[in-house]
């Protein structure tokens, strides 16, 4: 019978599914494992369930040459050297689709929190400064008629965009590394700008695109500086793809009104300034984080490695040349 590894705590319901199907060693206690942690548990094993965002790169594999798939419960995998997975013959997979309603809800309320500045306003009440109205307390920008624009245009980009468009009346631009066909930009009703015109013309910026090196960085100084003083800039992709140095500075100048971030770069850490600045909502990489999609993502990953190690064909291949 196949060894598995399953690298932190997950639904006991799905170890129980896979201990059906193979022998499989839990992360008992839920550590947090190092890189040659990691490698050395795998010992052993042909199979690893990826579940906390574990980074799987060629030495690891070259230290563990019987590991035949990668399945990581996540849609990103820029945690995982894909091309020394493929030149290993080594099978990734990821979850997309079940994910994308709940991470595209959490965007567009991590956004209208940002825009109507309800963190600042809870921690304002809790610390009693609340004694009396104002007729500018905590005034922030409407989202309703608002201009909505999206960086990156995949599943998600596209449900945000119909919330936007349908529910709130939204204007919705967006950019992405290719267009979309006429009818899909009908069906949310979207129109494709440039970059610069995004970011000039956005009353709320919301980021959904990969991370890749070519990603990286994709909002820094000089774009947040092409950003109106009155916008908002929300960020449920991956961290990484802002520079988070020159996002806090541009908070601290008034460069932009406010963000919401749920990713950030080096996560768990956050940056600093970050922490020091009012017009910020943070929250803990969540966006996914509801009961029925995180045990969607659990089953998804749990059907592509034991498709992978007993003959079947995986659901969600990342290097579908590997089955082949």
């Amino acid at each position: 019978m196949p060894s598995v590894l399953v690298t932190r705590e997950i639904f006991p319901e799905t170890l129980q599914r896979l201990a059906g199907h193979f022998e499989v060693t839990p992360n008992e206690g839920d550590q947090t494992w190092a890189p040659g942690a990691l490698a050395r548990s795998l010992a052993g094993h042909e199979g690893v369930l990826v579940a906390g965002g574990e980074r799987i790169d060629a030495a690891l594999l070259d230290a563990n040459p019987q590991l035949k798939a990668v399945c990581n419960m996540a849609v990103g995998y820029n945690n995982i050297d894909v091309a020394a997975c493929t030149a290993r013959g080594v099978l990734v997979t990821n979850t997309p689709d079940v994910l994308t309603e709940t991470t595209a809800d959490f965007g567009f309320a991590l956004m209208m929190a940002t825009a109507r500045r309800i963190a600042e306003g809870e921690h304002y009440l809790r610390a009693g400064k609340w004694t009396r109205w104002s007729y500018n307390l905590l005034t922030g920008s409407d989202v309703h008629g608002a201009t909505l624009g999206i960086l990156g245009m995949g599943r998600i980009g596209q449900g945000i965009a119909r919330r936007g468009a349908l529910g709130f009346g939204m204007q919705v631009i967006y950019h992405n590394r290719s267009r979309l066909p006429a009818d899909q930009e009908a069906s949310i009703q979207a129109r494709y700008v440039s970059k610069e015109e995004l970011l000039r013309e956005a009353d709320h910026l919301v980021l959904v695109l990969p991370y890749s090196p070519a990603s990286h960085h994709a909002i820094g100084a000089a774009e947040l500086a092409l950003m109106k003083p009155t916008a908002t800039l929300t960020n449920i992709a991956r961290g990484g793809i802002v520079d988070d140095a020159a996002l806090a500075e541009a908070l601290k100048q008034g460069t932009i009104a406010a963000a919401g971030l749920d990713v950030f770069e080096g996560e768990p850490s956050v940056h600093p300034g970050l922490l020091e600045v009012p017009n910020v909502v943070l929250t803990p990489h969540i966006a996914s984080a509801t009961v029925r999609t995180r045990r969607a993502m659990a089953d998804l990953a749990a059907d592509n490695l034991i498709a992978a190690l007993t003959g079947g064909r995986a659901p969600t291949p990342v290097n579908p040349e590997v089955m082949a």
